[in-house]
């Protein structure tokens, strides 16, 4: 057996920042509004489509503003698009936001 001894390296960095506080989550959804956001890859006009439909089986009073009304939110117009999403989020009193990034 050997007396040597190992330095052991832990290969995770040393943590900078605790991040920031998470918003709190909704009681439930029904009665609330929830936004669609997505990046126009893989599909996501079909599952909304699903999410929707699931969703309000569940909640029947939710409503929903769709993805179309806010635009793409990866491409070309993303800054913009990105920029306005604030104001537009107030203008529809949305409570929750449902984002669909594929890749």
């Amino acid at each position: 057996m050997s007396d040597a001894i190992y330095e052991v390296v832990w290969p995770s960095s040393q943590r900078m920042l605790d991040g920031a506080k998470l918003a709190k989550r909704l009681d439930s959804l029904a009665g609330k509004t929830v936004a669609q956001l997505w990046d126009w890859v893989f599909k996501g006009d079909k599952m909304f489509e699903i999410w929707e439909r699931e969703l309000a089986r569940l909640y029947p009073t939710i409503k929903f503003v769709s993805w179309r009304e806010f635009g793409e939110i990866h491409g070309a117009n993303e800054h913009a698009v990105l920029e306005a999403l604030p104001g537009k989020l107030k203008e529809h009193n949305v409570d929750a936001v449902i984002v669909g990034v594929g890749c």
